[in-house]
């Protein structure tokens, strides 16, 4: 019997970067302006897939806008 993928549920910055299609420095851009949310365990700021979600959906909600 094959075991299951788990899919982790806290990211480290460049592999959430990685997911949302973003550069390194994009994404900790998008963090100081406060539209990715981070965590802190310790010393290491991790991105929980929920804070993730919810940047794809301001992006969308945002594109949908009207300029």
């Amino acid at each position: 019997m094959a075991t299951p993928l788990i899919q982790p549920r806290l990211y480290r910055v460049e592999d959430a970067a990685r997911l949302c299609g973003l550069g390194r420095s994009m994404a900790y851009e998008e963090i100081r302006l406060g539209r990715l949310r981070t965590v802190r365990v310790g010393r290491r700021r991790l991105i929980p897939l929920q804070y993730i979600d919810d940047y794809v959906a301001l992006l969308m909600q945002e594109s949908d806008t009207p300029s």
